[in-house]
Formats: C-alpha cells, structure tokens, sequence
C-alpha cells in the first residue's frame, strides 16, 4: 500500500474538492479512483477518518439536527443494520464489479431527468427498506449514495436541510461501515494509519473545493461529475466482471 501513498493523497485532494463545491461525492470518489488500484474493502478502511470528519462537520454546519435524526431514524437504523447483513458478502470477492455498477448507476441517475417524491405517510416503512439497502451496499462497496440520497432528495427538504441531512446519512454509514470493518479484521494498523493520514489532503481539498464554488457554474460541473462517474463505473465493471 505504501506504494500507493502518493496516489491515496492527490485522490483524497481530488475527492474534498468535489465535497465542497457539491456538498457531497468524498466518498463516491475515492472509492472510484482507489478501486482502480485496490479492493474496495481495502479502499473502504482508508475511507472511514476522512469521511467522519468532513461529514460531521457537514452535519454539524446549522442547527436543527435534533429534528433531522427524529425523521431519519428509521432509515439510519436500516443503515445499521444492512451494514452489519452486508458484511456476509465480504467473501464473495474484491467486490469491483459491484462498485462499478453502482457508480454506473448513480451517474445515470444524475444525469438523468428523473425525481422521486415521497410522501410523509411512506417514510415510516420505505426509510428503514432505503436504509437497509444503502446498508447493504456500503458493506460491498464502500460506497453510502444509494438509494439514500435519491431518498433523501425526494423528501422535500430545504437546500441546507438536504445537505444536513446528507451529513448525517453519511456519518451513520461511515460509523457502521468502521463497525464491519473492525469486526471482519479488515481495519488493521496499515490502514488505519493511512486513513489518519488521507485527512489532511481531504481537508485541503474541501478548503479547495469550498473557495472553487463561488466561481464554477454548479450545474456544469455536476455533470462533469456524473460524466467522469459513469466512465469510471464502466471501467470498473468491464475489468472486473
């Protein structure tokens, strides 16, 4: 891995600037470019301080969290929980090809014209079904996007309560993810340490990111975005299929 240190620090550069012009995407990214080198599992311990800290601080930018965590709390309980169901595929193999597929996935998502709305009287059965499936998926890929934000955005919320509650979601998923990993012994001290170290350049890249928002178009550089997912996702899945 150490071979890779240089690599791990412009992704994670790379990925805090995506966060923060966007607001979200540290995770999806790395996971994207460091599954080119490595399995996901491997990718996913780097993954876990970086995501802590710039998704806590997301999540504790403005008030009202308290009521945040009392409508989220069915879906973040399925995190939980398909997070911890997810880990029993951790021996079915590097899981690439289902990191591929979902980024594919979620780009087209993005760059497609589709919206999902959902209503007050659904969340109380269809947030835990989301939250198990984001488990779930976190465990293979290392990856928290789907179907939580599709879920989160078809809320209704307000721009910077979407952003909050994104904070949160992420924060759960990264929490449960560290739990699966410790417990699979997939957390060593290697990674552990690397993990320590790629906040640095995450945190450069989120300063980055934050002073670069002011002046992209957000609208153009969102679909860059999904565009460089998709031709990522498609990599991954054609190599590791």
């Amino acid at each position: 891995m150490e071979n890779h240190l240089l690599y791990i620090c412009v992704v994670f550069v790379l990925a805090g600037m995506v966060k923060g012009v966007t607001g979200m995407g540290l995770p999806t990214v790395a996971m994207a470019l460091l599954g080119l080198v490595m399995p996901p599992l491997q990718a996913a311990a780097i993954l876990v301080v970086p995501s802590l800290l710039t998704n806590v601080w997301q999540m504790l930018e403005r008030r009202g969290l308290y009521a945040q965590w009392l409508r989220l709390r069915p879906m973040l309980a399925g995190v939980c929980a398909g997070t911890l169901v997810g880990g029993a595929f951790l021996a079915k193999g590097d899981g690439r090809a289902v990191l591929g597929a979902a980024l594919l996935l979620y780009a087209l998502l993005g760059l497609s014209s589709w919206r999902w709305q959902v209503r007050a009287a659904q969340e109380p059965w269809l947030g835990p079904l989301v939250g198990a499936a984001t488990g779930v998926l976190t465990a293979v890929t290392g990856v928290f996007v789907l179907p939580a934000v599709p879920y989160l955005q078809a809320l209704g919320l307000e721009k910077e309560e979407l952003v909050q509650a994104m904070g949160l979601s992420f924060t759960v998923s990264t929490l449960a993810l560290a739990v699966m990993l410790a417990g699979h012994g997939a957390w060593q001290p290697a990674e552990a340490g690397i993990s320590f170290l790629a906040q640095l350049p995450a945190l450069v890249g989120l300063a980055l990111g934050t002073r670069l928002r002011a002046r992209l178009e957000p609208q153009v550089f969102r679909r860059c975005f999904f565009i460089t997912l998709l031709l990522l996702g498609g990599h991954l899945s054609l190599a590791n299929w």
